[in-house]
């Protein structure tokens, strides 16, 4: 790669990481919470509890809040792996079994924030010197019948026989009161499987990573990524620029939809700049033309996509707003990884980007003399009609 385009990508990457002493707050609080639902008398003690980091965390992908006074988040799964079963507890039972112990570590702990139920978990807030919001999904084993079918599922859509296994194995079932049957006893509950999702996303990655958790482990080590792969540095510079653009508007991208298709584009590039390339240019044809449109790669009848084509989500312009979305951050990237004056371009990475790179520091690592001529700022590109919530560039 070129080494103006790697030290300006290397200076924007390292700008949206979250700082050493955020990880090291969530893995304080994160082993706290598991030891707390381990301890001698606590009603989870019997259940053999497993608190496990789900999304961005886990894969390494969590990014820097736009504003450092915003909180972080972490979201865990808490799977209770023996000793309830659907055919013993309800969506609701269980739920209720996890938030009874979470609100005696909340007043154990002196959190003032009271517990927020959610649809599928719990939410605890804490606030000092760095504000973490936990949402915590309670969750059972998946049971084996519907383990081996999600394996068939996988196997027919392609998937490696031992990727297919290894992430069949850690499917859940989970809470969720929008589900009708969310107070019966009844054999069918959401499924998730976050655990499995990243085996799936390593093998994308082409890391050398050891993928399977340990599975007599009470609490899982939150991923501490020093040295991310090119993957995952390209999915922070996609899910910042997409904030960017549509700041907490509902309409914009879901991450898992970004994550998803820019795994799927990875071709195993070695440095930023040419899978970043790579993926703005292949993810839209990663979208199928019928549904399931965004399959999730370790439940391939589950859209990622869904709320693309559902009548309530109409006004949002969902699938308008990626395509929207998609266009400009090539765009973007094209006027950064071209601009050859320092000026211009710590002024189009704090446009697109809000992060503040010094461009005399920036023309030093550049190795421009005073007397470099700059290059000329390229034209601005409009949207004579933008889908909401997108607004024109000024």
């Amino acid at each position: 790669m070129n080494n103006r385009e790697d030290i300006v990508l290397k200076e924007l990457v390292e700008r949206l990481d979250l700082p050493d002493s955020a990880y090291e707050k969530a893995e304080k609080r994160y082993k706290d919470l598991g030891e707390w639902f381990n301890r001698d008398n606590s009603k989870l003690s019997g259940y053999n509890v497993h608190i496990f980091p789900q999304g961005s965390f886990l894969l390494g992908t969590a990014i820097r809040p736009i504003n450092e006074e915003d909180e972080y988040d972490l979201d865990l799964a808490c799977k209770l792996r023996q000793g309830i079963s659907k055919s013993s507890h309800t969506q609701e039972e269980l739920k209720t079994l996890v938030g009874e112990e979470l609100e005696a570590y909340r007043k154990a702990r002196g959190i003032l924030e009271p517990l927020v139920p959610k649809h599928r978990c719990w939410r605890l807030e804490y606030h000092d010197d760095i504000s973490f919001h936990l949402d915590i999904v309670p969750a059972i084993p998946l049971d084996d019948f519907k383990k081996s079918m999600l394996f068939e599922a996988m196997n027919m859509r392609g998937t490696g026989e031992s990727v297919a296994k290894g992430a069949s194995e850690k499917a859940i079932s989970i809470t969720d009161d929008r589900d009708p049957n969310y107070k019966k006893i009844i054999d069918e509950w959401n499924i998730s499987n976050p655990e499995g999702y990243s085996i799936w996303f390593n093998e994308q990655n082409k890391t050398t990573e050891n993928y399977v958790l340990l599975e007599k482990a009470q609490v899982d080590k939150v991923p501490l990524y020093k040295q991310k792969s090119p993957l995952q540095r390209c999915i922070q510079i996609l899910k910042r620029h997409r904030d960017i653009m549509f700041g907490d508007d509902e309409s914009k991208p879901i991450s898992i939809i970004i994550t998803t298709l820019a795994a799927r584009a990875y071709n195993g590039e070695s440095d930023i700049y040419v899978a970043l390339s790579n993926i703005l240019e292949k993810m839209a044809g990663m979208i199928n033309n019928q549904s399931p449109r965004v399959p999730n790669p370790v439940n391939p009848e589950e859209d990622f996509a869904d709320r693309w084509a559902m009548p309530e989500c109409i006004h949002l312009n969902l699938e308008e707003n990626f395509k929207i979305w998609l266009q400009q951050a090539r765009r973007d990237y094209n006027s950064i990884t071209t601009l050859k004056d320092p000026v211009l371009l710590t002024e189009a990475i704090s446009k697109s980007f809000s992060i503040s790179i010094n461009s005399e520091e920036l023309k030093k690592k550049l190795g421009l003399s005073n007397s470099s001529t700059p290059f000329s700022k390229p034209k601005d590109h409009y949207i004579s009609e933008p889908a909401k919530p997108w607004k024109q560039k000024m």
